[in-house]
């Protein structure tokens, strides 16, 4: 029989030692995330999971389109009409507490939901204010949140991402690959006992920390998590306090996953540091064999800072774009895909998205359930009162509903999004540019029928800016506005932008999600009233960036000068926008940046 890859047998090992380290202290941990689809490996991890855990453990699953008084508890509807009074009823975080819970297509969780099960992990307690009660409970637990996106869908929501230390990935591994771990239930027992005083050493720290920076971890949670796993990992193989081998854990399994960069290569080999001497066999000191070969020997922080971060570029996948300090790196994995545009909410049609206080007006869908729950706390209150009017004896008197108690449905749905593109087509370099603009327009065209996305272009060039092509999804008419598109003259950045926000806020007002993008040098040369002159130029031009940025509309800035522009960054930011320097890039690069901008503006929401 073959011997299974190593790669994947290293996968499934620390897959089940995240696993060991999340029972041991939920609390530090936060829970995982598994990447996984439904299968024979992440089956196997779930029972390896409630195995490890106990008999005694409570597991509790989360649905998908759990509503939120089922979650986080709320109103018992039957017992409230039956008693004539509130009573509450306990969420499934409540009844959770000491165990697990696993959220099924966690990548399709609300951020509402998201964000209130992020604050439930962090500090232990569950409040919920709804339908006149308020419920506090304190309760603590272990969230395994199953990832079944496809390489183009939504993740689980960030609050969750930086709440829990570890992620792993599942897929791709065989039933011949699954082995069970070498930990058992007893070894989790005691290290839970042993953790409280194992102690985090500052050379961990420090190197941990050190790691994390230069990996572009943009969290403090990450630090954070990285040295509480540390300390975990201490206390499952039985010492009181950290060395080299918990840091490597933490940084495999919680700092590389996070990671958004390189780390810097350094060109020149390090001569500032002293090599240490030999030791000498007469200088007093005694080590025995037993001594010599003991893992708690640490090096100093800078050394051991050292050893990660260069152990971490062999764990680093190689499609990791490298981030420098004026470029923002790109998720490798988009946020939207087969979707397009903001989620729009209405009455009429759509996912459910909850319910509203309304009217019965045309057109509204009454939500019978979610009325009798307002309804409910207040039956006794009015049953008393209409007694002091009626004959009717109360126990005739049927459930007494008003106006403010009608609960009408939301529903929500994706609009389409008009990439608005404003090139810069002045001067020598203009041809170039604006090769990029027509290749990557016809690009995203080409998959426009798929997600409903429309095109548009303005050029920006002599004394003033132009739509060339309105927003479409017809490419034979985008070729034809872009055959005959000339370049040359000044550099009118303010005209250019005020377009694309005009062009933009019209989109909106006819529903669709814009989204601008800015292919530009940022050397204005041409003010509002055409004049010639840098100085009011690039003031004029960075109020219309601030006139986009205050507006919120999604904007994405193209450096595509030979080298990186301040001026640029001071119009990105002044805009809020994605800055990412191009000084090379063709019409694919341009159109693959392009689109994940796109598909990522569809997790902002806008509510019409």
């Amino acid at each position: 029989m073959d011997e299974p890859p190593a790669a994947s047998t290293d996968k499934w090992d620390e897959a089940c030692l995240a696993l060991s380290l999340a029972l041991i202290s939920p609390k530090i941990c936060g829970g995982v995330i598994v990447r996984a689809q439904a299968g024979p490996a992440r089956q196997h991890w779930l029972n390896l999971l409630v195995r490890l855990a106990g008999e005694n453990t409570p597991v509790v699953r989360l649905p998908v389109d759990a509503a939120p008084q089922r979650v986080f508890g709320g109103l018992d509807l039957v017992a409230t009409l039956r008693s004539g009074h509130p009573v509450s009823e306990a969420g499934l975080l409540s009844t959770s507490n000491g165990g697990i819970v696993i959220a099924a297509m966690a990548e399709r969780m609300s951020a509402s939901m998201a964000a209130q099960i992020g604050t439930v992990l962090e500090t232990g307690q569950l409040i919920a204010e709804r339908d006149g009660l308020q419920l506090r409970s304190s309760t603590r637990f272990l969230l395994v949140a199953l990832d079944e996106a496809l390489e183009d869908e939504p993740p689980v929501p960030q609050v969750l991402q930086e709440r829990m230390a570890f992620r792993i990935d599942l897929d791709g591994l065989r039933a011949a690959e699954l082995s069970n771990p070498n930990v058992v239930a007893a070894d989790i027992g005691m290290a839970r006992k042993r953790l409280p005083g194992v102690k985090l050493t500052d050379e961990v720290l420090e190197a941990l920390c050190a790691a994390s920076l230069a990996l572009g971890v943009n969290s403090a949670r990450g630090c954070i998590l990285a040295n509480g796993v540390a300390r975990v990992h201490a206390a499952l193989a039985g010492r009181s306090a950290t060395v080299q081998q918990d840091a490597e854990a933490a940084l495999r399994l919680v700092l590389v996953p996070r990671a958004r960069s390189f780390p810097e290569v350094e060109d020149e080999t390090r001569d500032d540091k002293e090599t240490p001497p030999d030791p000498d066999p007469d200088d007093g000191r005694e080590q025995d064999a037993d001594e010599a070969g003991d893992d708690r020997q640490l090096p100093d922080a800078e050394e051991l800072a050292d050893m990660l971060i260069e152990a971490s570029k062999a764990l680093l996948p190689a499609n990791l774009l490298i981030s420098s300090p004026g470029k923002q790196t790109l998720r490798s994995r988009p946020s939207q895909a087969g979707r397009a545009g903001a989620l729009q909410r209405g009455a009429a049609r759509g996912r459910p998205a909850g319910t509203r206080r309304g009217d019965l007006k045309p057109g509204q869908k009454l939500n019978v359930i979610e009325t009798l729950r307002a309804a409910a706390p207040w039956q006794a209150l009015r049953r008393r009162e209409a007694l002091k009017h009626s004959a009717v004896s109360d126990g005739l008197r049927p459930i007494e509903v008003r106006k403010q108690d009608i609960r009408v449905n939301r529903y929500q749905q994706r609009s389409g999004t008009t990439t608005i593109f404003a090139v810069d087509a002045s001067g020598s370099s203009a041809l170039n540019r604006l090769a990029e603009a027509k290749g990557a327009v016809e690009l995203l065209l080409a998959d426009s029928y798929v997600r409903r996305d429309q095109v548009a272009l303005v050029a920006f060039r002599g004394k003033g800016a132009e739509v060339l092509l309105p927003p479409t999804r017809s490419l034979v008419r985008a070729k034809r506005a872009l055959t005959g598109m000339a370049g040359g003259g000044g550099t009118p950045l303010c005209a250019g932008l005020e377009t694309a926000l005009l062009l933009a806020l019209a989109e909106r007002r006819r529903g669709a999600t814009p989204v601008i993008v800015v292919l530009t040098d940022g050397q204005a040369n041409i003010a509002r009233d055409g004049r010639a002159g840098r100085s009011q130029a690039g003031r004029d031009a960075l109020d219309a960036a601030h006139a986009i940025g205050q507006y919120g509309i999604t904007s994405l800035l193209l450096d595509i000068s030979l080298r990186p522009n301040p001026l640029a960054v001071d119009l990105a930011g002044a805009m809020r926008a994605r800055l990412v320097p191009l000084p090379y890039a063709d019409s694919s690069a341009v159109s693959s940046i392009v689109k994940q901008e796109t598909l990522a503006s569809s997790d902002r929401p806008y509510t019409v």
